[in-house]
C-alpha cells in the first residue's frame, strides 16, 4: 500500500478531503448572484478558495454589425467584480472568504468547463437558468451535471 501511495503522491485527486476550490459561474443575473452567495458560504465553511468566473460571450454577429461587444462584456466583468468586492467588504470581520475573479471567453458551458479544468475545481456552483428556452434545449447547469466531472450545485 505504501508503494501505491508514493506512486500517486503527485497526481491531482478531486474531492478527497473536501473541496479546495469551489468555482461559481456569474453573469450578473439574480440567480447567478444567489449562486455566488451560496458558494461563498460553502467556501467559508470548507476553508476553500472561491473562484468566481464570468464567461465573456463571443458574439460574432454583434461584432460584424459594429456593436462594441468586447467593451460591453468588459464593462459587465468590471461591474461584477465591483459587486463582489462590495459584498466582501460588507462581511469583512464577520467572516472571511478567499476568492479570485477570473474571466474566460466563449459560450457559458464551454467557458465554465475550461475554467473548472484550468482552476482544478472540486465543485461547481451555478444559478438556475432564467430563460424559458432552456427547458427545451437544456441549460448550462443541466449540461454541467450531465458532463459528470464535478459535483454541481444549481441554486434557484
Amino acid at each position: 500500500m505504501r508503494e501505491q501511495h508514493a506512486e500517486n503522491a503527485h497526481q491531482f485527486e478531486r474531492g478527497t478531503d473536501g473541496p479546495k476550490v469551489i468555482l461559481v459561474g456569474v453573469d450578473g443575473s439574480d440567480s447567478s448572484l444567489r449562486a455566488a452567495a451560496y458558494a461563498g458560504g460553502l467556501a467559508r465553511r470548507q476553508g476553500a478558495l472561491l473562484a468566481v468566473v464570468y464567461v465573456q460571450p463571443v458574439l460574432a454577429a454583434g461584432a460584424a454589425l459594429g456593436a462594441p461587444v468586447a467593451d460591453t462584456t468588459d464593462e459587465i466583468a468590471e461591474d461584477l467584480i465591483a459587486q463582489i468586492r462590495a459584498a466582501a467588504e460588507r462581511v469583512k470581520g464577520i467572516f472571511e472568504v478567499r476568492w479570485e475573479f477570473h474571466t474566460f471567453r466563449g459560450d457559458p458551458y464551454n467557458g465554465l468547463v475550461r475554467a473548472a479544468h484550468e482552476l482544478k475545481a472540486d465543485a461547481v456552483v451555478v444559478g438556475a437558468s432564467e430563460q424559458a428556452g432552456h427547458r427545451i434545449i437544456g441549460s448550462v447547469a443541466v449540461r454541467l451535471v450531465k458532463a459528470g466531472r464535478w459535483p454541481v450545485t444549481v441554486v434557484p
